[in-house]
């Protein structure tokens, strides 16, 4: 297993290149995604964070969920659906103009020589990214670097196709929309410590006048305990360790060797009105 860098320079290079190899000759894009409902995009932000004694240390950063939208609670990467036409603006803007995201990766030459059927569809997932970053969290699109993309992943439980676009951010400091209870930022250095990570055993308890029998699930999950208990889980875990074995070959322990922890969900978690409840 690889070990990141702690230095901005050597990681961003090392990410960068891990991705690229990773995606190389893959599909990455369904058909008709544009037209598609189902399609999301989300930012996977990457960036320096001060931990103790001012020291700065990689992290993956995320969003936590607020009250007030459908699996509240939960952590997830900024992003949504596509809006038309502006984020077809937003696309030309980011693979003409030389200083955005998209014109300074190292990677963008090789994708318009070979890549040519796929670039318009990049570009667009990765302006909605950027867009539905600045409102939810005022994410500068300025100060990101774009470090390649991922494959897509499967939200089941409510029909969506997520497409992770890879970034490195120099913000710091953010201002969470109402969507947003608040960021997260988990160290790099945790997420590949087996230790901490778990088995979340879901209860589904659709009907509120009937007891928590309705069956349950068991997901792995990542627990960090920084300041309080939050627990990755779902979509957002699978492109997590998705990312840390193909960057770092890094894998996740299998469900069967982790503690479990539990969780409810109820009709609330479905439709944002409270939070779910552990």
């Amino acid at each position: 297993m690889a070990k990141p860098s702690k230095t901005p320079d050597v990681l961003l290079k090392f990410v960068t290149t891990a991705l690229h190899e990773a995606n190389r000759g893959n599909p990455l894009f369904l058909s008709g995604l544009v037209k598609s409902d189902a399609t999301s995009a989300v930012l996977f932000l990457l960036g320096e964070h001060t931990r103790r004694r001012h020291s700065y240390e990689p992290c993956i950063i995320l969003n936590k969920r607020s009250m007030s939208v459908r699996q509240p609670g939960d952590l997830c990467f900024p992003g949504g659906r596509i809006s038309l036409p502006f984020d077809l603006c937003g696309a030309k803007i980011l693979s003409m103009l030389p200083f955005m995201p998209l014109a300074r990766w190292v990677h963008w030459p090789h994708w318009r020589y070979y890549r040519r059927r796929e670039i318009k569809n990049l570009a667009l997932l990765l302006a909605t990214g950027l867009r539905e970053s600045f409102e939810e969290m005022r994410l500068n699109p300025l100060m990101a670097r774009f470090l390649g993309p991922m494959p897509s992943q499967n939200l089941d439980m409510f029909s969506r196709v997520l497409y992770p676009m890879v970034v490195w951010i120099h913000q710091k400091h953010f201002q969470p929309n109402w969507e947003v209870e608040k960021i997260i930022a988990i160290p790099l250095s945790s997420l590949l410590d087996p230790k901490n990570y778990a088995c979340c055993r879901i209860f589904f308890k659709t009907d509120p006048r009937a007891p928590i029998d309705q069956g349950s699930k068991d997901f792995p999950c990542f627990r960090h305990l920084e300041e309080g208990e939050e627990v990755l889980w779902g979509v957002t875990y699978r492109i997590v360790t998705l990312f840390l074995e193909m960057v770092f070959k890094f894998k996740a322990p299998e469900t069967t060797s982790l503690p479990v922890i539990h969780r409810i969900l109820d009709e609330r978690y479905f439709s944002g009105s409270v939070s779910a409840r552990r």
